[in-house]
């Protein structure tokens, strides 16, 4: 199933930084018109000025079931057929020694907001069987456990796992409709500062990443991991037990914690 990008009119969460705001470029490089979500409003319409394509900027505290239903109310009658889901973060170190405020806050705005919108725009596109959904997860919702990144990798296994589902059953329904999963790497985002961790050296940047993920979406692709490098690590992780492969990754993110 190929989809179409060109001159669709998309909704893209998250889309005041990082993956979110090279998507919305991305996007509109492709001439799409924009329905752009994020918290920070002045940042979206700065955004808005620089990319030369009809935009509308909606601030939304996304971790707020009203304030998903909110947004959903306002893109019914748009046309909207694109659906980019970016906004989400997460939280570095030892979990009992996170705020379980921040960790079920993470909670609703990682998993709740991308369950209530994918949801919610399906039943929008369902007369007319077409569009396009891409969840941002994370190759680390494919890992079987993230030891010092713990609720972050629980809830991207949640949106791996549903997305994946989700795809499942509208290719046995015949549906047209596209539902794919975007699972990257490290990439050098504002996410590693909200996570008060350090960055990794093999990073990838938001424009390699989205560069890639916009040809893979436009092929049908439906589980989307950007690197080589990425691809091998989850494929190696296979080859040992599920114990063993969440202590090498607990490894790597104890190394990223930052000790005051």
């Amino acid at each position: 199933m190929r989809v179409e990008l060109a001159g669709a009119t998309a909704v893209i969460t998250g889309a005041s930084s990082g993956i979110g705001r090279e998507f919305a470029k991305a996007l509109a490089a492709k001439g799409c018109r924009l329905i752009l979500v994020a918290r920070r409003e002045e940042r979206m319409r700065e955004l808005a000025t620089e990319l030369g394509v009809p935009c509308e900027v909606l601030a939304a505290d996304l971790s707020r079931e009203d304030e998903c239903n909110r947004v959903l109310e306002i893109i019914a009658g748009q046309g909207a057929s694109v659906l980019i889901n970016c906004a989400g973060f997460g939280l570095l170190g030892p979990t009992v020694e996170q705020s379980l405020a921040e960790e079920l806050n993470m909670i609703d705005l990682n998993i709740r907001a991308v369950h209530i919108l994918t949801r919610r725009f399906l039943e929008l596109r369902k007369e007319s069987d077409t569009g396009a959904i891409l969840n941002v997860a994370s190759c680390a919702g494919l890992l079987p456990a993230g030891p010092y990144l713990n609720t972050y990798y629980a809830t991207k296994a949640y949106v791996a796992s549903f997305t994946q589902g989700l795809a499942g059953e509208l290719k046995d329904m015949g549906s047209k409709i596209y539902v794919g999963a975007l699972c990257p790497g490290p990439v050098f985002t504002e996410f590693t500062q909200r996570a008060n961790g350090k960055e990794w050296a093999s990073a990838k940047t938001p424009e390699e990443i989205v560069a890639y993920a916009v040809k893979k979406m436009e092929k049908g692709k439906m589980l989307i991991v950007p690197g080589t490098g990425v691809k091998a690590g989850l494929f190696a992780t296979r080859l040992v037990p599920r114990r063993a492969a969440a202590k090498i990754v607990g490894m790597g993110q104890k190394s990223r914690v930052e000790h005051e």
